[in-house]
């Protein structure tokens, strides 16, 4: 018998187990054949603070430290950009990122093929910085078995069921795992998850983003550009591994599976961003698409159910998982009757699925 079994294997699942390892017995499941590969492996994989509903961003704000000291941050920076007729979605943008207002000019310095016919207003912040994913995946996964985890990959569960003592999780293959608690942490499937452990869901909807990736323009040398948002999130661009990732911002409500970009989609998204630069795009080297889920109210689910405490959510997580996960693996650790988060009860109210009961 676990402590604690824990389904699934993003970063969610993976920074509440290696919190959660130091109070019992962990058992993380993830269904496929290798550790976050849905909408963890194909994060924009950015830190910046401020993105997001309150309770995210004071999360994010008190990840920041131990995202340092993990080693995942690199320098990056986040600009905006507008056309006239964009001030009100710019202006928006700026308030809630706590962004400075810059020139149109001085943004073609840092991005020289910005089309200064079109670009009116900028706005950029040095705070936002590159998370290295992978690193930060593998981190918290040795740490888990560090505290005395185990982690099971390709083990889908089929059947969940309660008894007076705790949980079967029943995998495909037929094995019986055994857990006096159970941790949701399937992303997309959480609610399905919910479902076959006979609770209500609360209201995910999986949402599709999709990904082009582009050779460097003109064979510009990119790695120093920031990663760039149009007015109102209506598409962004960032350099990665020296390719240029443009992406729709498409949020398309969808079933959970994994995920593909679409053709249609995609081609809009370019069209909005080829509007803002000098250099149209004239090859797509590859594409791909993930999963973000939300919440009604878009903030992050925290906690035990009140229907029954022994099932815990970590779901929600809305594109926001690793700029949040530190904070949000200290409310799982308290959540399950270990140290205090430090965070203040309304925060804690916040992200509690008790609010969606």
């Amino acid at each position: 018998m676990h402590d604690f079994i824990i389904i699934g294997g993003g970063v969610a699942g993976l920074s509440a187990g290696a919190r959660l390892a130091g109070l019992g017995d962990v058992l993380l499941v993830e269904a496929e054949a290798q550790l976050g590969y849905h909408a963890s492996g194909r994060s924009a994989a950015l830190y910046e603070a401020d993105y997001g509903a309150p309770a995210t961003v004071t999360l994010a704000r008190a990840s920041g430290e131990e995202l340092a000291e993990m080693g995942v941050l690199s320098r990056r920076g986040f600009l905006v950009v507008a056309q006239a007729h964009e001030e009100a979605a710019f202006a928006r943008d700026c308030a809630d990122l706590r962004m400075t207002r810059i020139g149109p000019a001085e943004a073609q310095a840092m991005v020289p093929i910005l089309d200064l016919d079109r670009v009116a207003f900028a706005a950029h912040t040095d705070a936002a910085q590159n998370i290295d994913t992978d690193l930060m995946l593998q981190t918290y996964a040795r740490r888990l078995r560090e505290r005395g985890g185990a982690i099971r990959t390709g083990a889908r569960a089929a059947a969940i069921a309660r008894d007076g003592e705790g949980w079967t999780v029943t995998l495909d293959s037929g094995e019986e795992l055994r857990a006096r608690r159970l941790v949701d942490a399937a992303g997309a499937w959480a609610d399905r998850v919910a479902a076959m452990a006979g609770l209500p869901g609360i209201g995910l909807t999986p949402c599709r983003r999709s990904i082009a990736q582009l050779p460097a323009p003109e064979g510009h040398d990119i790695r120093a550009w920031p990663m760039i948002f149009g007015a109102g999130e209506t598409w962004y661009a960032k350099p990665e591994a020296g390719k240029w990732l443009v992406s729709p911002a498409d949020e398309d409500p969808v079933e959970p599976h994994d995920a593909w970009a679409d053709d249609m989609v995609l081609a809009e998204g370019l069209a909005r961003y080829e509007e803002m630069v000098t250099v149209p795009v004239t090859r797509v080297e590859t594409s791909w698409a993930g999963l973000r889920s939300f919440a009604p109210d878009r903030t992050l689910v925290l906690g035990p159910d009140p229907l029954d405490p022994a099932f815990i959510w970590c779901a929600g997580q809305g594109g926001q998982g690793f700029l949040s996960a530190p904070g949000a693996a200290r409310v799982m650790e308290e959540a399950a009757g270990g140290a205090p988060s430090g965070f203040a009860p309304a925060i804690l109210a916040a992200l509690s699925p008790a609010r969606l009961r």
